[in-house]
């Protein structure tokens, strides 16, 4: 395993920048930005990562993440976000679980457990499952923090062997990531599906008071760390799903409800212009500056918080009160 040689991070294979630090790493100055990363992998067809050809998790090839901008050329040079086309096709494994996504509008996520290796996820995003399949909660590390901070203790989990699938009931598309050892990731807020167990589940506090104020991301920004070897994490993005690449120093803005993840190493201000309008007084126009190196997952749709799980619950005779707050 590769690491970087400033901080010590682990770094992917033909990566250009440390997603940890920025440090360039030496050597790989002409991989055009984040080497050869695959983010799904999705039955061969793994994703070239960020430089060059980008295939679409089977063998189409989408322009984009070249050079240090990563994206399509637009005017004047500037390298644009890279949509995701389609949800990702074939089979995604880690361990013994294996991953499809079906469906067009609304996606689905299928999960087929071995016995082994046990998934977890936000409890009303469950659609069926195999009565075999166990069910159970899994406590998350700092309850004390989480509870002052008003967010969940226990996520579910469930352990096979068999058959269980997740969807969000909004249109939109998956995004899944396959994270390298001690890689971070940084998600919005009740945005994530599922996640391997070898995947540390985690949260911090958006710091900034115009951050908090403005930047329309809430309090608290979810953080997932891989722990041990590959392993998955799946979000679902509502309307469509672009990437932009950032290179050290490069900042793209992004309409706060726009945003749904980022690497670690990608930095978060909000900013606040203030439209004057003379004597019929004015108005103020907010965006979230991101400034690499690393990636950023944009989508079309304005996010919008989801309905509280406890009252659709109810009905069925489960009420998880207040500590799954999902």
């Amino acid at each position: 395993m590769m690491t970087c040689p400033n901080c010590g991070a682990p770094v992917s294979p033909g990566a250009e920048f440390c997603g940890n630090c920025g440090q360039r790493l030496a050597g790989n100055a002409a991989g055009g930005g984040y080497g050869n990363q695959a983010q799904a992998g999705y039955g061969g067809g793994n994703q070239a990562g960020y430089a060059g050809n980008q295939s679409n998790y089977g063998g189409g090839s989408q322009a984009g993440y070249s050079g240090g901008g990563g994206g399509r050329g637009g005017s004047g040079g500037y390298n644009e976000p890279v949509p995701q086309e389609g949800d990702p096709q074939g089979v995604l494994r880690s361990g013994d679980v294996a991953v499809r996504i079906e469906g067009e509008l609304v996606p689905v996520v299928d999960v087929e457990l071995g016995g082994r290796e046990n998934i977890y996820f936000e409890h009303h995003v469950l659609l069926w499952k195999q009565p075999q399949v166990n069910i159970g909660l899994k406590p998350l590390k700092g309850a004390v923090k989480r509870i002052f901070a008003g967010l969940q203790i226990f996520v579910t989990q469930a352990a096979g062997p068999g058959n269980i699938s997740f969807s969000r009931d909004a249109p939109g598309q998956i995004v899944a990531l396959q994270l390298q050892p001690g890689e971070e990731i940084h998600v919005r807020e009740h945005q994530f599906l599922l996640a391997t167990d070898g995947v540390a589940y985690d949260f911090f506090r958006v710091k900034g008071i115009a951050n908090i104020l403005f930047g329309g991301t809430g309090f608290f920004i979810d953080r997932f760390v891989s722990q041990g070897g590959a392993s998955l994490l799946l979000m679902h993005g509502y309307g469509n799903v672009f990437t932009k690449t950032l290179a050290p120093g490069e900042s793209i803005d992004v309409e706060p409800g726009a945003f749904l993840w980022k690497d670690a190493s990608v930095q978060l201000n909000t900013n606040v212009t203030n439209l004057s309008t003379g004597l019929f007084g004015g108005t103020s126009f907010t965006l979230n500056r991101f400034t690499g190196p690393g990636r950023l997952g944009i989508q079309s749709m304005t996010y919008h918080e989801p309905i509280n799980a406890d009252a659709g619950q109810r009905s069925s005779g489960i009420n998880l009160g207040g500590l799954l707050n999902t």
